[in-house]
């Protein structure tokens, strides 16, 4: 032991290694677990860079080794010993590993990791300050490394990370490298078994070797993604999606890619069954994980996927992306944005496949998080064509249930359509027999029904698809006068049974009737049974979004305000018009009541609320001046 004492040689860490000891002590963690994650990595790149020599040479120390990671807790010292049987490092590589910080930039390096301390301790861990990071749980790191060379000697490295390190010639060591945390007073968890394992389990279940604790293999799940998909049976492909998405059915659909430009990726995503937003379970996290070789950068990353496709399971590995790269660099990166958008991309085109090859499987899909693609199209603008393509909608000329494409809807138009057509309502029933689509079953035209609220959002949003218009049927300018059905010439008008002269005066009548609830009061070219619509004026707000504002102000608790600015067109050949143009002249006050139920059951038709004491103590005075006879 006396020799052993006087071979020790204690040496001076390099001044950078001081700064960062200093961070990494004297900060406050949030993520201590990290370091675990960076010594198996640490260990495991050390059994690669093994096996990779291992084929270069014909003599190497400790051949027969297996090439594992075991990890040993001692709960009564208070000790983490986590050892692998990889390349080793022989005294010069310990002192050139441990002591110093191997590459250019290091102040600069330095500045940004005690910046990112300041901003975000949990930054910490994932900056790259790898071996270091023991020091943040650890009071003293001991590390016993013998390396690969078959003459090589085993040392032992040590410090309590205060300034100094010492080297000792270390007799018997095997082939690798052991490194020994005598946890701090505060750390004591990390000499527990189930921690240990919970870790491993959360960063480094899918690292190419085994990872043993207490003899028992813990990473017994493998890296699917990195495998051969024509090797790959289903049974693997849903039990993998059950361990990584904690799923307990199987997946609706699953991509499994590789790429090698503009990034190198692998990636393994799954489609679940059920939207558990729509069961009532709040808003869903990114399902995703973002691995860089096999280990764990960042679980549920917000990062690599739009938030609209955050209903995703499964893992993305990038070798391209550094392994020490931090949370901050994961938002501003270059390199991230353009994983991002191939990733992005490559679901799209994948639903576009899905949709050609069986149509009524991508539209079971479609109604369980079509919501979410809708979604896309009113927050991102750089998917919104490609998105716009993936729509499903119910339409006039579909069975009830039964979903088409705006492309389908495009291919069948009729002659002279220019524009798409779509309406919304509550439900197909409500919206096929509402006023807005007598025009167009009288001409045969197709029209979409739009039945969820941010259908319209999604419309305006879109503005336009294969360069036809997307119209609403409530606007006030719609025109169908030129349009044909297919085969047929298109109906004579049926002649009013008003003379114009009298067409102007009760539309001034009425708008003077109603006061400031109505813009302009028009007759209509497009009713044939019903009295009276609503239209909006402005081409941008239809009667959808304006419902769905008005239901957000109710909500805030905001007083009930009545929809501004529309347009109500009358149906001058309807029997109660024609008898209102009577009415006024004989009992102005009734025939007042008479068209302000008009105009209320027009908002009504239209989902827009009205006031319902105003509307109920009319149509009592309606109905008892009808009783009279």
């Amino acid at each position: 032991m006396a020799n052993k004492k006087t071979q020790t040689e204690t040496k001076e860490f390099q001044a950078e290694v001081k700064k960062l000891l200093d961070i990494v002590i004297h900060s406050l963690y949030t993520e201590r677990d990290i370091f675990v994650r960076e010594l198996i990595s640490n260990g495991a790149d050390a059994l690669e860079k093994f096996r990779h020599q291992r084929l270069l040479e014909e003599e190497v120390f400790d051949s027969h080794v297996p090439l594992e990671i075991t990890i040993a807790v001692d709960e009564e010292n208070h000790t983490l010993t986590i050892a692998d049987t990889g390349i080793g490092m022989t005294r010069e590589e310990l002192e050139a590993n441990l002591g110093t910080i191997a590459h250019s930039g290091s102040n600069t390096f330095l500045a940004e990791l005690a910046e990112a301390a300041k901003k975000d301790v949990s930054l910490i861990g994932q900056f790259g300050v790898g071996f270091y990071s023991a020091f943040m749980a650890g009071k003293k790191v001991r590390v016993l490394s013998r390396s690969y060379i078959t003459d090589a000697e085993g040392y032992e490295w040590s410090s309590d990370g205060s300034g100094s390190y010492t080297l000792t010639p270390e007799k018997g060591l095997r082939r690798g490298t052991k490194i020994i945390v005598e946890l701090k007073d505060d750390a004591h968890e990390f000499a527990n078994e189930d921690k240990i394992k919970q870790i491993i389990k959360q960063y480094s279940n899918f690292v190419p070797f085994p990872i043993k604790v207490d003899g028992e293999a813990v990473n017994t799940v493998q890296a699917l993604w990195t495998r051969n998909k024509n090797e790959i049976k289903e049974e693997e492909y849903a039990e993998f999606y059950k361990f990584i998405g904690n799923a307990f059915d199987d997946p609706r659909f699953r991509l499994h890619f590789t790429a090698d430009a503009p990034l190198a990726i692998n990636a393994l995503l799954f489609v679940p069954k059920e939207n558990i937003e729509r069961l009532g379970f709040g808003r869903m996290k990114s399902g995703v994980n973002l691995y860089c070789q096999k280990v764990l950068i960042e679980q549920h990353s917000e990062n690599i996927l739009p938030e609209w496709l955050r209903f995703l399971k499964g893992v993305v590995d990038s070798e391209d992306l550094p392994l020490n790269i931090s949370r901050q660099a994961l938002q501003d990166s270059a390199l991230v944005a353009k994983l991002k958008q191939v990733l992005t991309k490559r679901f799209l085109k994948f639903l576009g496949e899905q949709a050609r090859e069986d149509a009524e499987k991508y539209n079971e899909f479609f109604a369980e998080f079509g919501i979410y693609l809708k979604e896309g199209v009113t927050i991102d603008y750089a998917y919104r064509d490609e998105i716009a393509k993936l729509l499903r909608f119910e339409s006039s000329k579909s069975e009830a249930d039964k979903l088409i494409s705006l492309a389908d809807y495009v291919e069948r138009m009729a002659e002279g359509q220019k524009e798409i057509y779509y309406i919304n309502g509550p439900s197909r029933a409500a919206a096929e027999s509402g006023p807005y689509a007598e025009a167009f079953k009288k001409r045969d035209i197709e029209i979409i029904y739009t039945l969820e609220p941010i259908d319209d959002f999604v419309m305006n949003h879109l503005g336009e698809f294969d360069s036809k218009k997307l119209v609403s049927a409530d606007r006030a300018d719609l025109d169908l006068s030129e349009i044909k059905s297919a085969g047929e010439a298109e109906e004579e008008e049926a002649e009013s049974s008003l003379e114009p002269e009298v067409i102007k005066s009760l539309t001034g009548w009425i708008k003077e009737a109603l006061g400031g609830r109505v813009k302009e009061v028009i007759a209509s070219k497009r009713l044939v049974d019903s009295p009276a619509i609503i239209v909006n004026p402005d081409g941008y707000m239809t009667s959808t979004m304006e419902r769905v504002m008005q239901a957000a102000r109710l909500e805030k608790g905001e007083p009930f305000q009545e929809p501004g600015n529309k347009n109500l067109e009358i149906n001058i050949g309807h029997p109660l018009i024609k008898q209102l143009s009577l009415l006024r002249g004989t009992d102005d006050e009734f025939a007042k009541n008479v068209i302000e139920q008009v105009f209320d059951n027009a908002l009504i038709q239209a989902g827009l609320m009205v006031d319902p004491r105003k509307m109920v103590e009319r149509s009592y005075k309606i109905l008892e001046r009808a009783t009279k006879g």
